[in-house]
């Protein structure tokens, strides 16, 4: 087996023009304290009468979310934030998410807007979005 030295800075140095320009846009350059901008993991359910999210950000507090719909844009953001140890631990690395997160979707016209509702469980923020069933309704059309 090979042993390879680790490099705490290996993500500070983008190896795609994408990394680049989002270190470029979100990071100040070799700032290691900074709490940066992170897009937390979303799972998209569907069934019938709804759709969910399911956002994993395990850490924070309800108190920490803001959720807006707009027209047909739903926007859910949030903030953690990192607290210093006041004792004798100290952090040798850290590896939770803490800073902002901002993440935006475009609401199908089935939505109804006004039954959404949101729970922060087990780390896991859950937000129901009932269908209109007015909206939802088929129709099979026969030819003729």
């Amino acid at each position: 087996m090979t042993l390879v030295r680790y490099n705490k800075n290996r993500d500070y140095f983008p190896t795609t023009v994408n990394g680049l320009l989002d270190k470029f846009f979100n990071d100040v350059a070799f700032d290691n304290t900074q709490m940066e901008k992170f897009s937390p993991s979303v799972d998209v359910l569907e069934s019938d009468k709804s759709y969910e999210l399911h956002f994993a950000v395990p850490g924070f507090n309800k108190d920490s979310f803001n959720i807006d719909v707009e027209e047909n844009v739903l926007t859910v953001s949030g903030e953690r934030k990192f607290e210093e140890r006041k004792d004798e631990k100290q952090f040798t690395s850290i590896q939770t998410q803490y800073g902002e997160f901002r993440r935006t979707f475009t609401l199908p016209d089935t939505v109804d807007r006004t039954k959404i509702n949101a729970e922060y469980k087990d780390g896991i923020l859950m937000i129901t979005l009932p269908k209109d069933e007015v909206k939802v309704m088929k129709t099979n059309v026969k030819v003729k």
